[in-house]
């Protein structure tokens, strides 16, 4: 069964209509109304996803934690809500859904114990072309589960791709990497409509234009379109632009201390409070949220590179900070009543680049998510963020110089 299944992972979808890949393409839609995911009296997970037609797709399993991930070449899951998918008693905990990459789309069940697929099949109506995926799960042991878990390796399915839109400065320019928050898969935080993944993307091509008018600036996005980009892929393009510094932009929802306020965070082990550090592990599981193999990480370089950062960049990073808090705040902010912060986020830990995180604002504060949907506060945010960062370029340089001397 187990060789079964990793067949199953390998092929562009098993159809029970003699319909090939090529047969299959467009985007499919779900047929909410007859979809369903529960758990029956034996014990097993049973999965029915109708569709309006057929499209290749790959089922597959992943450890630490554990989950089912299953991608789509594509489906549309507008309007479509876990809860109106799952029944209330099942051995999922959280269902997420979306695009991946672009034209690959990707579900991802977080297990609440370790399960393989038992039954995995597409069929396909004649005539109309609509389509149901059956996948029946079962209970595994943890050692058959890890086993057979990861993503498996095929040129036919999505890989993630960095972003096309890379910086080509000379030597003498000053590059800047701007990390939109989330994307694709994983939405961040919403509220009343609103996604952080969209607004913070939003907020990171205005920045991108004021930062350009300066006219000696280079300007790269981690991602410049609703696609999922992890963690790591995040700080490696900042490494492949050459970045001089790093800003990532987020617009979260905490229930912990009350949190309203743009903030500003840099590097720590330790976060500075227990808001910070719940805020930390919500951004550090960003690609667990959206299926990624996290099983070629490696703690030991994430310290080496912790020790690394303290050297030099801690210190710069840290006058970034103060820049945009003072420049934002003078702006009008309004600031966080503590805007200055430490945690241990993933995306700052680069050895050699000055990194900082900014939540411009929190979209569990009624306040800020006014402020951020209003398109004037914005512009006067970004320009602020602007005018500090070609600050601390200007002090960071002097400074630099000092110490060389």
């Amino acid at each position: 069964m187990i060789r079964y299944v990793r067949l199953c992972a390998l092929v562009l979808g098993v159809l029970a209509a003699p319909l090939t890949a090529q047969d299959l393409s467009g985007v499919a839609r779900v047929d909410v109304a007859n979809s369903h995911i529960k758990q029956n009296w034996f014990g097993r997970l049973e999965m029915h996803l109708a569709l309006s037609q057929g499209v290749p797709y790959r089922v597959f399993t992943l450890d630490q934690p554990p989950r089912l991930v299953v991608d789509f070449r594509e489906v549309d899951w507008s309007g479509v809500s876990a809860q109106a998918l799952l029944d209330t008693k099942t051995s999922i905990n959280a269902l997420r859904f979306g695009v991946f990459q672009p034209g690959w789309s990707r579900l991802v069940a977080d297990l609440a114990q370790p399960m393989l697929p038992e039954e995995v099949a597409m069929t396909v109506k004649e005539g109309t072309g609509a389509a149901n995926l059956t996948l029946v799960m079962q209970p595994a042991d943890p050692d058959t589960f890890a086993s057979t878990s990861g993503v498996p390796q095929n040129s036919v399915w999505p890989v993630e791709q960095p972003n096309e839109a890379q910086a080509t400065g000379s030597d003498d320019r000053f590059v800047v990497v701007i990390d939109p928050g989330h994307g694709g898969i994983d939405p961040g935080a919403e509220r009343e409509g609103l996604s952080e993944k969209t607004l913070m993307l939003d907020v990171a091509f205005e920045l991108r234009a004021a930062l350009m008018r300066a006219g000696d600036v280079d300007v790269v996005l981690t991602r410049d379109r609703d696609v999922f980009v992890s963690l790591q892929n995040r700080v490696a393009q900042a490494h492949r632009a050459g970045a001089d510094v790093f800003l990532s932009l987020h617009a979260d929802a905490l229930s912990e201390g009350g949190a309203q306020g743009a903030t500003v965070y840099t590097l720590s082990e330790e976060a500075s409070d227990t808001a910070t550090a719940h805020l930390a592990v919500r951004h550090n599981r960003a690609d667990i949220i959206a299926g990624a193999d996290l099983t070629g990480s490696d703690n030991a370089v994430t310290t080496v590179l912790l020790d690394l950062a303290r050297v030099e960049t801690e210190p710069r990073s840290k006058a970034l900070a103060h820049v945009l808090v003072d420049t934002m705040g003078a702006a009008g902010g309004p600031m966080n009543t503590r805007p200055l912060r430490q945690a241990g986020f993933s995306v700052l830990k680069s050895a050699d680049i000055p990194s900082v995180l900014v939540e411009v604002g929190f979209l569990s504060s009624a306040r800020d998510l006014e402020n951020l949907r209003n398109p004037e506060w914005r512009s006067k945010m970004v320009e602020a963020m602007a005018r500090a960062i070609l600050q601390w370029r200007v002090e960071d340089a002097e400074m630099r110089a000092l110490i060389r001397q």
